[in-house]
């Protein structure tokens, strides 16, 4: 009885239209400094984000890759930068990729060698050669496992690019023939040289994977591993580097699992190779000014990159099939520490034999992470609350435009609120702007590509600008539209 009462009298004070008009009118008043007071909350947690103290150190969470107690023997540095210069003069002779000159290495090395032949249809031209259609070949060799039932695979890649990464292409080379004489690996591993960059590694990917998503032309490969765990892509520009950094980002900001960085970052510290990320080094002086920016500009570059949605190396379009992997670029600046290949080759073996370690897929980690340095990262829990903070603002700003479309209740003479006159918004006035929105999202999205012969054949442009133009169409189209929506 007391209890249904108590309930009863608080249910009314909630119903009661005075108290309810009173609550709405006090957040429509205070709406912009609420607004102000949580936009400035929500920047200030995120950018408390890059001070040490208040981030995580990384640790390694999966067990079977917990200690880098591993003997790294790869000693042939040298030789490997030796096969890079001669993959580079028949790359310039053959004007591309040396497909059978790569073959014919990759045997000798003792893998299972297979080639696929892919095309690409653009819509734009390159920006390079003026082209629409790409065509190439990739050329991937299988290690086979010696000590397993041959169900998981392991990738190494280094693309072909029209740059320089012809070390990276020997180095790949160079492990594969020291591996072929190891007896540890319970995984296969494949060495793949993919052309075209992104265009060649989707089309392998496509092809391993029997999908097709890019309506890209490709022939059917014809040599398969398992199901690849982990990938690594190589990216070196000259035979001795000064800093190794790691690429994370992948198509539409995905990112692998935070082992991996702890992975390579283990490795760094412990065969003293420097590392950085977003291309910055650690800094120990996290107290000082300088060194807390530091790490606000290494935090917010890797916002900014998974902001923009394109992968930042050929190991970004992996993670869509779930597949963790990582790009390692070496950098070779103006630092008086050098690195030679024995060395980086070294770290690839011990990350390797780590990675073949693994009984189950990387899982126990992150995925979603920001990271100031290699050494501390920020999880979601951390950084989501501010993104909350900003959210807020929407919902705030709606509900007063919400309380604006409604028109004032008449009061009565003592004051009091007639519930029947309570006007609510017609349907129309909020179905109109809302309909108009959709309409230009949809003309925005078709109408660019399907006007874009249109406007080639009969103005003096060309394909990139007839899109960029016919957008701009699209908008100034939107001028015309009713601004008054209450008519």
């Amino acid at each position: 009885g007391p209890v249904c009462s108590v309930l009863s009298d608080n249910m009314g004070l909630l119903s009661d239209p005075n108290r309810r008009q009173a609550l709405i009118s006090l957040l429509t008043r205070l709406n912009a400094p609420i607004c102000v007071v949580c936009y400035m909350a929500g920047v200030a947690w995120f950018m408390g984000l890059a001070f040490e103290p208040f981030t995580l150190r990384t640790y390694m969470s999966e067990n079977a890759m917990g200690s880098t107690m591993v003997e790294e023997r790869f000693p042939a540095g040298e030789r490997a930068l030796a096969t890079g210069r001669e993959f580079a003069a028949h790359k310039k002779k053959a004007g591309g990729m040396p497909v059978d000159w790569l073959v014919k290495t990759m045997q000798a090395r003792g893998l299972e060698v297979f080639t696929q032949r892919f095309s690409r249809t653009l819509p734009f031209p390159d920006e390079n050669k003026e082209r629409y259609m790409v065509k190439g070949t990739n050329v991937y060799g299988i290690l086979r496992a010696p000590r397993a039932p041959r169900t998981e695979a392991l990738v190494l890649t280094a693309p072909c690019s029209p740059g320089d990464n012809n070390q990276a292409v020997g180095l790949l080379l160079g492990l594969a023939q020291y591996f072929r004489n190891q007896i540890y690996w319970a995984k296969d591993i494949i060495f793949l040289v993919n052309e075209h960059d992104l265009i060649g590694m989707q089309a392998w990917l496509e092809g391993y994977h029997h999908t097709n998503t890019t309506g890209m032309d490709w022939s059917p490969l014809q040599g398969r591993g398992g199901s690849i765990q982990a990938a690594l892509s190589l990216e070196l520009s000259s035979d001795v580097i000064t800093s190794l950094d790691l690429v994370l980002e992948g198509l539409n900001g995905q990112l692998p699992n935070l082992d991996l960085a702890n992975l390579f970052y283990a490795f760094c510290q412990k065969i003293g190779v420097l590392c950085t990320i977003q291309g910055k080094l650690q800094r120990n002086d996290w107290d000082s000014v300088a060194g807390y920016s530091h790490s606000v500009q290494t935090m917010m570059l890797m916002v900014m990159k998974q902001a923009s949605g394109r992968p930042w190396g050929d190991h970004g379009l992996f993670l869509r099939y779930h597949i963790e992997a990582a790009t390692i670029k070496g950098i070779n600046s103006f630092r008086q520490y050098k690195t030679d290949a024995t060395t980086i080759g070294r770290l690839l073996e011990g990350m390797y034999r780590k990675l073949n370690n693994l009984l189950e897929r990387l899982h126990q980690s992150y995925f979603f992470y920001l990271m100031p340095s290699l050494s501390h990262f920020v999880s979601i829990g951390y950084y989501m609350p501010a993104f909350g903070l900003l959210a807020v603002i929407l919902l705030l700003r709606a509900l007063d435009l919400w309380v604006q479309l409604v028109t004032p209740p008449p009061r009565t003479e003592d004051g009091i609120v007639d519930a029947e006159q309570v006007s609510s918004p017609g349907v129309l006035s909020v179905l109109t702007p809302l309909v108009i929105s959709h309409l230009t999202g949809v003309a925005l999205y078709t109408l660019p590509i399907q006007f874009q012969e249109m406007a080639v054949e009969h103005f003096p442009v060309s394909e990139t600008e007839a899109v960029v133009l016919t957008a701009i169409a699209v908008y100034t189209a939107g001028l015309a539209l009713p601004h008054n929506t209450h008519r």
